[in-house]
């Protein structure tokens, strides 16, 4: 297989690697959190949006994004990316070329 050619200077965006935390509510229950688990250089693709109509005619904007990352433990389908007030839910993550230096993230950006 041939091996990814990717410009490491495109790696421009500093994300906050974020992880899934179920605390007991004392209620039987649980109370889920997200808790900061690393850093990452990246590099933030836009791929596409949909927009869903919600309740009192609100729209809710779902863009769909792939996400660039060097990491040697890239993240998990169910954690999430963030940058400043912007939250990436991470749906999928794909080594493109099986050397583990580069990994793609598909992820969900509501807005």
């Amino acid at each position: 297989m041939e091996t990814a050619s990717f410009d490491v200077g495109a790696l421009n965006a500093r994300l906050v690697r974020e992880v899934q935390v179920d605390e007991p509510d004392g209620q039987g229950g649980v109370t889920r959190r997200f808790v900061a688990a690393g850093r990452f250089w990246a590099r933030i693709d836009p791929v596409a949006h949909r927009a869903d109509l919600i309740a009192a005619a609100a729209e809710r904007v779902t863009v769909t994004h792939r996400i660039w990352i060097a990491a040697k433990n890239p993240p998990s389908p169910g954690e999430r990316l963030v940058k400043g007030l912007r939250r990436f839910a991470v749906k999928a993550v794909r080594d493109p070329d099986e050397t583990a230096r580069f990994w793609i993230c598909d992820c969900e950006e509501e807005i």
